[in-house]
């Protein structure tokens, strides 16, 4: 991320920052929502322009968080730029990745992490997808299911139940699972 070459556009904006700070956030911007540029350099944009304190910055990191043509580990780290900038966007952005079915189990869990303090609606949301996702592994269930008693004690119990009933799921998770049952029955 710190390697740019000469050629590289975003040492160019960077360059444009020192003078020109609205032509600098104009350039990371573009560089950010260009899905044709490299997964890293989008990224490095966007911080750019949350460093800035650009407006911009929200929409740039939502769009990289929502890109599910973007890695994994890229997608989330927008993520965790955007509640400091826009935390509504925040919220989009973490269920967007902690709901694609496509992302690695501890990425969406790490997206479902950072949404209790923006929103709570959209936290049980995710935590309730993981926890009920069959090909999400089963400590990772478990974990989005443990999370959701702060948020939505119903959903909690939901969860809990989904995966104590599932037989696909080892026995000392089920179990766990069902331990956690009484403490999350509204």
């Amino acid at each position: 991320m710190d390697h740019h070459t000469e050629d590289d556009p975003v040492t160019t904006a960077e360059q444009f920052a020192a003078h020109d700070p609205r032509a600098a956030a104009e350039a990371f911007h573009a560089i950010a929502c260009d899905d044709g540029v490299a997964d890293e350099l989008r990224l490095s944009a966007a911080e750019q322009l949350a460093a800035l304190g650009s407006p911009a910055a929200a929409q740039a990191c939502l769009a990289i968080a929502c890109d599910d043509g973007l890695g994994d580990e890229v997608r989330l780290s927008a993520a965790e730029l955007l509640p400091a900038v826009d935390p509504r966007a925040a919220a989009q952005a973490g269920l967007a990745i902690a709901c694609d079915d496509g992302v690695g189990d501890e990425v969406r869990l790490s997206a479902a992490e950072l949404l209790p303090a923006v929103d709570p609606r959209a936290a049980a949301q995710a935590c309730l997808a993981i926890a009920r996702d069959k090909g999400v592994g089963d400590e990772v269930r478990l974990s989005a299911a443990e999370l959701l008693p702060a948020v939505d004690p119903r959903a909690a119990a939901q969860a809990c139940l989904a995966i104590a009933r599932d037989d696909g799921v080892g026995d000392e998770v089920r179990l766990s699972a069902a331990e956690l049952l009484p403490a999350h029955t509204p």
